[in-house]
């Protein structure tokens, strides 16, 4: 059995010829290693360069492979079978850890006791321009997720590997919401908490699987929603009540967001000039 280290994360990084950001996205994972940390690179056989750019960093990172997958979650099954560390995240290819995220993810999973917790991220467009705050709030992320349809922030996401292995891991025969099907499962299986932190930089780009499949990524993450919708005791008028109750309560956080979120000052900001710092919850 492997032996786990304590307070250690391993961050992986899935890329399929998303070279022009690569380098940027690493050099943010990097600077937030400390002893123990693991990095790898989960690459799908690129053919725009983006080998050359994991071989430039490969005495810097813990490992790499580059060999067609499936999917991006193909990809950081790839990744997180490679995993030795207590703490897990990942970081896309194109998005960003802000400086200082993962010493304050690992502070606060120490400090809280939570198998998982979410925080909020920077949307930046493809120069490194803050264009919004977006804030991860949910007092209760499973009925968010579960009734309401809703994800966390992605790139805002830290967990314990415990609670990865509980659910089962990432399911890579998923190829557009796999990110929605697994913070499901783990919302319903732990302890999963906000914290008002914006830990990371959430990038816009052509290439993002939910825009260039925004049809295939609903119908895939409806088919997970219903999934596990289908598992619980609530029937029939109660579960249509709750159902609609979140599904309104969903929509109303998404369209007050931007008017309330406290930190808007950083929208026009570039993303470099950043840090991970605190930000105040948004009241659901």
């Amino acid at each position: 059995m492997i032996q786990l280290l304590n307070n250690a994360f391993t961050i992986i990084t899935p890329n399929f010829n998303m070279g022009s950001y690569l380098a940027e996205t690493i050099e943010s994972v990097l600077v937030n290693l400390r002893p123990g940390d693991e990095y790898f690179i989960i690459d799908g056989g690129s053919t725009d360069g983006s080998v050359e750019i994991i071989r430039s960093y490969e005495h810097r990172i813990t490992g790499w492979v580059s060999e067609t997958d499936r999917s991006y979650a193909d990809a950081l099954s790839k990744g997180f079978v490679r995993a030795t560390n207590d703490y897990q995240c990942w970081i896309n290819c194109g998005d960003l850890l802000l400086a200082g995220a993962l010493d304050v993810a690992r502070a606060k999973l120490d400090a809280t006791g939570a198998d998982m917790i979410f925080g909020d991220d920077l949307y930046i467009d493809e120069n490194g321009q803050v264009l919004q705050v977006s804030n991860g709030h949910a007092d209760d992320l499973a009925s968010m997720m579960l009734y309401g349809g809703w994800t966390p922030l992605q790139d805002a996401c830290y967990w314990r590997s415990s609670l990865y292995e509980k659910v089962g891991g990432i399911d890579p025969s998923l190829r557009y919401a796999a990110d929605y099907d697994l913070f499901l499962r783990m919302s319903l299986k732990g302890n999963c908490q906000y914290v008002p932190t914006i830990f990371s930089a959430f990038r816009r780009h052509g290439g993002q699987t939910s825009r260039a499949f925004a049809k295939n990524y609903q119908e895939e993450r409806m088919s997970c929603r219903q999934r596990e919708l289908n598992l619980q005791s609530l029937k029939g008028w109660r579960m249509k009540l709750i159902n609609t109750y979140y599904w309104w309560k969903v929509r109303w956080r998404v369209r007050m967001q931007g008017r309330k979120h406290n930190m808007q000052s950083l929208v026009g900001e570039s993303v470099v000039k950043l840090q991970c710092q605190q930000s105040e919850s948004m009241e659901n």
